[in-house]
């Protein structure tokens, strides 16, 4: 009976730890999203296109 706790105490953390893996993979998707649309916005700005270096 024993061990049956045991395992079923490991598959719970096995569970728990994969939900916490899942979860890290998809704030790492949104924040490579995230920086895709920003540097998508300042390349439709044309941010340093334009730039001026007469002297």
């Amino acid at each position: 009976m024993a061990a049956g706790q045991q395992a079923q105490v490991a598959a719970a953390a096995a569970a728990k730890m994969m939900r916490m893996n899942a979860e890290a993979a998809q704030s790492l998707v949104a924040v490579v999203q995230e920086s895709a649309q920003n540097l998508q916005v300042l390349v439709a700005e044309g941010t340093g296109g334009n730039l001026d270096i007469t002297v």
